[in-house]
């Protein structure tokens, strides 16, 4: 049997392969580099590679809108897991290199954006310059950069290309973490009684009130919502989505009820996956919905029987 595929953000050392290792099975995988965001979930769903890893969300900066619109626009992927990691950031250089020298920051967008402030009381003046990854920036720096510049990734970057550390914990604010997630062409992970739902809701008509329609679904079956954001649907100023995320599974009763409402009354529905969650979430109020939901369903079906 083949060892499975998986592909990931690359070249090696950038943040997704760290939060990859941390998980220990996809740790055993045949991890594939691939340069973009938009190439790993390509081939993912080109069928490449089994899986993809990506980056979706971050703690400071929001949406990682490549992830966010592929997997709701246009590729038919399902995600699988997600896996939540603390961001530290380092300002690294070439051996010899001293903070007085830096004229030039080389770094994913999302990782510069996250030090802007530390940037800003370090240098006088520095150019922010865009690379596809953290570790490409330290790749390129390693191999052809000079000691005026210097990328910002984490220290496996640093360690990977050779690189010293100039500073550690750059990030501006300590608590940053990042969200990714695992995506494939198949599947939806059974329920674990601790999950998450991801949908996103394209509304039929711009009318007063649709969004509060759409919502009222969920609130009346008492389904938290985790996330809620809208999007530009690409097709024209002023089209908007929402991007929802809930607690529960699919397989739920109450969470199958709530989709089929708002997909027949209110809006088309794109499923983006069931998968189990990660941190805080509201269990406790989430058995007693469930409880309740369950002791209206024999209620009705106690009524239901005695017809005819």
């Amino acid at each position: 049997m083949s060892t499975q595929r998986i592909a990931y953000l690359g070249p090696a050392g950038t943040f997704t392969e760290q939060a990859l290792l941390t998980q220990a099975d996809l740790a055993t995988l045949e991890r594939v580099s691939v340069p973009t965001i938009r190439g790993v979930l390509e081939a993912t769903d080109a069928g490449d590679v089994d899986l993809g890893f990506a980056a979706i969300e971050n703690s400071i900066e929001g949406a990682v809108n490549a992830t966010l619109d592929a997997l709701a626009f246009e590729l038919d992927l399902l995600i699988q897991r997600e896996v939540i990691h603390p961001v530290e950031m380092c300002l690294l250089g070439r051996e010899g290199s001293s903070l007085e020298q830096i004229r030039s920051v080389v770094s994913f967008p999302h990782a510069a954006a996250q030090c802007h402030k530390y940037l800003a009381e370090t240098f006088d003046h520095v150019d922010i310059v865009a690379a596809n990854s953290t570790a490409e920036a330290a790749q390129h720096l390693a191999r052809d950069g000079e000691s005026t510049t210097a990328v910002i990734g984490n220290a496996l970057a640093g360690s990977t290309y050779g690189l010293e550390v100039l500073a550690r914990q750059v990030e501006d604010h300590p608590g940053n973490h990042t969200r990714f997630v695992v995506v494939a062409r198949e599947g939806i992970p059974a329920p674990t009684g601790h999950d998450k739902t991801s949908i996103v809701t394209f509304q039929r008509a711009d009318r007063p009130g649709s969004l509060v329609n759409i919502l009222q679904e969920f609130s009346a079956r008492s389904i938290n919502l985790t996330h809620l954001q809208s999007r530009p649907t690409k097709r024209e100023l002023g089209d908007y989505c929402f991007v929802i995320e809930l607690e529960g599974h699919v397989a739920d009763e109450r969470v199958t009820d709530c989709l089929k409402n708002v997909h027949a009354k209110q809006a088309h529905v794109r499923f983006l996956g069931s998968y189990p969650a990660v941190g805080a979430h509201a269990d406790n109020s989430r058995t007693e919905a469930n409880e309740a939901w369950d002791d209206a369903e024999r209620w009705i079906e106690k009524i239901r029987a005695r017809v005819g």
